[in-house]
């Protein structure tokens, strides 16, 4: 005890650390936490950043992801040819370009999809606006611009100290409620105030640094990665529910709220394993020592992460590492597999299918237009936008309502959420994603009508 007394008397005696862990906390905040008003729309300050490059660089920001995905494939090809003979002596691009001979064909693929799409040749099921086009030239520009900000400032929320101070915080709210530590609550209001994806890059890091084990990162990837308010309103606005926006994203708090107590106690997420990453080990000790404040101690805990913290510079390597890996590597990934769940969508009646025994189910609930409406509601498995794309031909103003609220709450679609999971080292499959997209389904769309039929069109 007068170890951590010691602790506590350097740590606060230690005015730099102080500044070490404000300054970079206050700066994150105001990129990622922060909701701001932007061309009429909520945003964070990343978001308009990203926006404004997007901006600038539109006319050529396609031929800049086809220019990725042709370098990412053709290294990969060479490293793959000659052993990784070139790559050796660099870890990071040896793990980069030394994939399986799947992660090759992926990448191969990926880069043909991107070229045939923007020269316009080729099968109509590849280079379709509706499949090669939405990921070339909505999907692929946005992840590639959000993640370079979010690459590069996301250790400024990260690494100097806040997550453990909010952490120390939250953490007799988030533990009983939702099973997690208390620096999730990061996660989740990156979320919710930028870009689902931003919060599950903030759940990978924090997984692959031994902040969270396996059963908490699975869990929060799939429970707290939510669209953003900003990208709710475009749903609205895009199903033609954009006059009760209010109540609408209303409704998908609470339904996401009651997911998130639910999914996190039942299989598969209630089975994984207690353990953490083990190339790190558990690197977080959550225990309040007696006698300190939750406050108290997470003040302390902050100036020990400050203190221990990399310098700036030595941070901005690692985020144009992270960048890197996700341009080369998770880009080329979304634009093959986004691509082919697409095409099912579009050229196969696999989701028309999986969709009829919702059918009834609709009905017993009185949604009109249920037989329109099943597969809108499923179809959210493989894009983000095709529930409010099919659901916006839907006469009824309730069903529209329902269908946009539900896909915001279904969270994990494959052409953006599921790859970035797939592709990291949180244990989740194929699978098991589909399974927590049912069980998000199942609980939320209940909710959701009962508030939508008595309270919004009541």
């Amino acid at each position: 005890m007068e170890e951590l007394e010691q602790k506590v008397d350097v740590g606060i005696a230690a005015s730099k650390d102080k500044w070490r862990f404000l300054i970079p906390a206050l700066i994150g905040v105001l990129l990622f936490l922060v909701p701001v008003k932007f061309d009429g729309e909520f945003t964070i300050g990343i978001g308009i950043l990203a926006t404004g490059l997007l901006n600038v660089f539109e006319s050529w920001i396609a031929h800049f992801v086809v220019l990725l995905l042709g370098v990412s494939f053709l290294t990969t090809v060479v490293a793959k040819t000659t052993n990784g003979k070139l790559f050796k002596k660099n870890e990071f691009l040896n793990e980069l370009f030394m994939v399986t001979p799947f992660g090759l064909i992926i990448r191969g693929f990926g880069f043909l999809v991107g070229i045939l799409t923007l020269i316009e040749f080729g099968p109509e099921m590849i280079i379709s606006r509706d499949t090669g086009g939405v990921v070339l030239y909505d999907l692929a520009p946005v992840l590639l611009t959000w993640f370079l900000f979010a690459g590069l400032f996301l250790p400024l929320l990260m690494q100097y100290g806040l997550m453990e101070f909010i952490g120390a915080l939250l953490r007799k709210i988030m533990r009983p409620l939702f099973t997690l530590p208390g620096r999730s609550s990061i996660d989740s209001m990156a979320s919710w105030m930028g870009a689902g994806t931003v919060g599950v890059l903030v759940t990978t890091k924090q997984y692959d640094e031994g902040f969270y084990n396996k059963r908490e990162s699975a869990v929060i990837a799939t429970t707290f990665s939510v669209a953003s308010i900003a990208f709710s309103l475009v749903i609205a606005n895009m199903i033609g529910v954009g006059h009760l926006f209010i109540p609408f994203y209303i409704t998908v708090v609470v339904a996401c709220l009651v997911a998130a107590i639910i999914i996190p106690r039942i299989p598969p997420l209630s089975r994984k394993d207690e353990t953490y990453f083990e190339e790190v080990g558990k690197q977080i000790n959550e225990s309040n020592p007696r006698g300190i404040s939750p406050v108290k101690w997470g003040w302390i805990q902050a100036l020990n992460k400050a203190s221990h913290a990399k310098g700036l510079s030595d941070q901005f390597k690692n985020g144009i590492k992270t960048v890197m890996d996700i341009w080369l590597g998770l880009i080329p990934l979304v634009m093959s597999l986004g691509a082919i769940a697409l095409i099912i969508v579009e050229f196969t009646p696999i989701f028309q299918v999986l969709s009829y025994p919702l059918i009834p189910l609709l009905e017993l609930m009185n949604i009109p237009e249920a037989s329109i409406a099943a597969p809108a509601m499923l179809v959210g498995f493989a894009d983000m936008f095709l529930p409010a794309v099919i659901g916006s031909g839907i006469e009824s103003e309730l069903t529209r309502f329902v269908v946009g609220a539900l896909s915001i709450t279904q969270i994990i679609y494959m052409s953006e959420i599921g790859v970035l999971i797939l592709r990291s080292n949180i244990p989740l499959k194929l699978h098991e994603l589909f399974i927590i997209f049912v069980q998000r389904t199942v609980i939320t769309l209940p909710i959701i009508v009962l508030i939508a039929q008595f309270i919004v069109f009541n």
